[in-house]
């Protein structure tokens, strides 16, 4: 018998995995335990009291590599705004019209979930 932890949409499962003499192996799932603590929402790298009317969100899953912008920043259609990595690959977050950085709702080094706001514009 083996003993895994597997994670599953945030909920961590112990597993215990019995091979059997056929070649196939049957996993009975254990209860789910507390999971670590997740990152839901991320926190604010440079406080702002005023949050933009445009939402800049993340695509996909990822770890923020670099912030480029900064809040008061005017900022043209397309210029970089955050550098996030998924998948092993750097993804440049733009911003989706011209506008100044009313925040950036993240710092280096920060997980984020796709759809999380990682920065507003006004």
């Amino acid at each position: 018998m083996k003993n895994y932890t597997i994670t599953v949409n945030g909920n961590v499962y112990d597993v215990t995995v019995e091979e059997t003499g056929a070649g196939s192996v049957s996993a009975p799932v254990a209860a789910p335990k507390a999971a670590p603590a997740v990152k839901a929402a991320p926190k604010a790298a440079a406080p702002s009291t005023a949050a933009g009317s445009v939402k800049v969100e993340a695509p996909m899953p990822g770890k923020i590599l670099k912030t480029v912008a900064s809040a008061g920043q005017a900022v043209k259609k397309g210029e970089v705004l955050v550098v996030l990595e998924a998948m092993k690959m750097e993804n440049e977050i733009v911003a989706p019209q011209d506008g100044t950085v009313a925040s950036i709702n993240v710092a280096v080094g920060d997980s984020v979930e796709a759809g999380a706001v990682l920065a507003t514009l006004n």
